[in-house]
This record gives structure tokens, sequence and C-alpha cells, in this order.
């Protein structure tokens, strides 16, 4: 494998972090926007939301302009663009509830990054190993947890403004390096036809529906748990926020760590495997703390085994994708399966307080984690490898794909 390919890998991932970094500013600070000026807990949830909802969806349109002009054009766009509204909420958007929910709103174009790095390394690593490279820059995705760790205590220690002014410069230099330094993969499929097309041509691939699902449960209980994880076990355990803040980091950073693993393992093994393996351990985790055991050692080990389990998952979904997609679609894909990653995210937590506000207890929520958790499953031992087998068996990444994108290997 070239020095280059790893190279344009270290650059995307680097690119996909601090934009994820940036995207994810407003989420630590939603407690003290709620006191300093007085939003109800709707207010809150909808200030963090939007920028979340916002980078999800946008993930469509920006992955197929990626399929168009290249991963070397759109980094740098996404980059300095997502400098405005960081600059603008750390100068003067926190004054109100208007200002910070428009800020957000354009914050949420950090969150479209995934969809241009995953095409980008995709055509620059050839089929056997695009499962590891893929899940290395799928952990670009711990940028969220810089944010978490960073932003309260800058906030804390300075002033607001200058999280937003470290983190915009942050951005402004790496999007004059990506500009300066990133390059496409030689022989990079063009499409010719129009957006509206080719958007239209990517909803007709099984792939997209069905990674979609997958990444959905994968990604989306990843980002439910380290929005809600806090809260659960503050309630659920009688923790401190500090405590409870910090046992939800350790999930976030295990889930980062399995996902390059996940797509390293798929490489070997073939991501429906590692896909089935990854589900059926989410599953025992959400039943065996569906009855609330103790914390230590039970209810820790469950909650590490799914942060394990759903990056593991995330990462072998990405390789699905890489080996099943046509080269000139690649983005167009990634852009419909980030979005559902990303929205799959917010149903959980929501249906979590409400089933605990009618029952005081977590167990059915996690119980109907199980359950979603064991459909996914059956699907991916059903649909998901009829498809990829071909009639055959599981295709492995080190093979041929008359349909894989990129380098053939």
């Amino acid at each position: 494998m070239s020095g280059r390919a790893w190279l344009m890998l270290a650059l995307a991932t680097v690119g996909f972090a601090v934009n994820f970094w940036a995207w994810a500013l407003l989420s630590p600070l939603g407690p003290r926007f709620k006191d300093g000026l007085d939003l109800s807990s709707f207010e809150q949830s909808l200030l963090v939301a939007v920028p979340v909802v916002v980078g999800s969806l946008g993930r469509i349109p920006v992955g197929a302009l990626t399929d168009r002009f290249g991963g070397r054009v759109m980094f740098p766009i996404v980059s300095a663009a997502t400098v405005v509204p960081v600059l603008y909420l750390g100068l003067a958007g926190h004054s109100s509830l208007g200002a910070l929910l428009i800020g957000g709103f354009f914050l949420g174009i950090g969150g479209t990054a995934f969809a241009v790095g995953v095409p980008l390394v995709n055509a620059w690593f050839p089929p056997q190993r695009r499962g590891l490279a893929i899940g290395v820059f799928g952990a670009g995705m711990g940028g969220t947890a810089i944010s978490a760790l960073t932003t309260v205590k800058l906030v804390d220690a300075y002033s607001m403004s200058t999280a937003f002014l470290i983190t915009a410069a942050v951005l402004a230099v790496y999007a004059v390096a990506a500009a300066t330094l990133l390059r496409d993969a030689p022989g990079r499929t063009v499409p010719t036809e129009p957006l509206a097309r080719r958007l239209a041509a990517t909803t007709k691939l099984p792939i997209t529906w069905q990674a979609s699902a997958l990444y959905a449960v994968a990604f989306g209980g990843y980002v439910a748990f380290s929005v809600y994880l806090p809260t659960y076990l503050k309630t659920g355990y009688g923790l401190t926020q500090a405590d409870a803040a910090n046992r939800m980091a350790g999930f976030v950073l295990l889930a980062v760590a399995m996902r390059p693993m996940g797509g390293w393992l798929s490489d070997r093994l073939g991501p429906v495997r590692v896909l089935a393996g990854s589900l059926a351990v989410v599953v025992a985790g959400a039943v065996v703390q569906s009855f609330t055991p103790a914390l230590a050692p039970v209810g820790t080990l469950a909650f590490l085994a799914m942060a394990a389990a759903l990056g593991a998952g995330s990462g072998a979904t990405f390789t699905l994708v890489s080996l099943r997609t046509p080269a000139e679609q690649v983005g167009s894909v990634t852009g419909v399966v980030g979005a559902a990653g990303g929205l799959g995210g917010f149903l959980p937590p929501l249906v979590m307080g409400s089933l605990y506000g009618a029952y005081g207890t977590y167990a059915a929520g996690l119980v109907l984690l199980a359950i979603v958790a064991a459909a996914a499953l059956a699907f991916t031992l059903t649909g998901v490898r009829a498809s990829a087998e071909g009639g055959g068996r599981e295709p492995r990444a080190g093979r041929r794909h008359r349909t894989s994108a990129g380098t053939a290997a």
C-alpha cells in the first residue's frame, strides 16, 4: 500500500475529527444556556438537536457532491464554511435562543464531513484494505469527545468565546492544509449525470437501505448512549454528574477505538459476520442491563460490551458499503447511510425518557433496544447475507468485486 494513501487517510481522519469537534460544540453547553437564558427542557433539546439533524440530512447532498467534485475540493469547502457559524456563535450568537438556533443550523455543516471522507478514503484503498482504512477514518467521530472534554473547561477558565475561537482557528488551519495537501485517488470515477438523477439512482440500490437500517442501529445506538448515558447513570444509579460524565467518556472512547477494529475484522472475516456478532453482543448486553444489575462489575461490563459492539458494527457497516457500492455512487450512498445513523440516535433517548416517566424504570427501554437489535441481527443473517453472497458464500473483502469502488486488488 502506498505511503500516499496512508497520508490521505491521516488527513481525512484529522479533518473528520476537527469538523465533528465543531459540530458538537453546543451540546456540552446546553445546561449553561438553559440556566443563563432560562430555556425550557424542550428548548434546550431543540438547541442541541438542530446542528445534529442538519448535519445528518446534509450528508445526502454533500455525499453526492463529493462523488462529482472529489474530496480534495469538498473537504476544504466544508471546513472553511464551518468556520463562519463557529465564529458567529463565539462572538455574537450566544446571547439569545434565536441567535443560537441560527448558528446551530449552519453549524450542522460540520457534521457533513463524514460524507466527504468515506468516498475519498475508499478510492485510495483496494478492497482487502478498505475495512481497516474506513474504520480508521471513522474513528474521527472521536472529535465529539474532544468537544465534550474541553468546551466547558475552556468556557469556565476563560470566556464563552474562547472555545469557539480555538475551534475556528483549528478549522481554518485544516482547511488551508487540506486545500494544499489533499489529493483524490488517481483514476477516480467521476459521474456525469445530474445530482438529482444520481440521488434517485442511489435509492434503487439495495445496499443503500440495508446499510441505512444497520447503521441506524449501530451508530444510532452509539449516539443515543453518548447523549443519554449520563442521565441514565445519574437517575438509575445515583451517580454524580461528574462520575456519570467520566463513565460516558469511557463508553465513547471504547466505541471509537473499536470502529477500526470492526473494519479490520471485516477485511478478514467479511462484514456480515462481524455485524452479526456485534448485534448479538448488543442484544445480550441490553437484556442483561434491563435487570438493572449492580454497576460493578456486571452493569459496567454490559455497557462496555455494547460500546465495543456498536463501534465494531459501525465499522463493519461501512466495509459493506465500500464493497457493494459502485465507485461513482459511494459518496451518495454514504450520505444516505450517514444520515440514517445520525438520525437513528435521536429516538432512543426520547423513548427511554418517556418510558422511565411512565414506569419509573429503564427496563422497558432496554428490552426494546434488545428487540430492535435482534431484528437487525435477523435481517443481517437473512436479507443482507443473501444480498452479499449473491447466491454463494459471503464475499471476503480481499476478493475482486465488480461493484467495488476505487482500486481493484
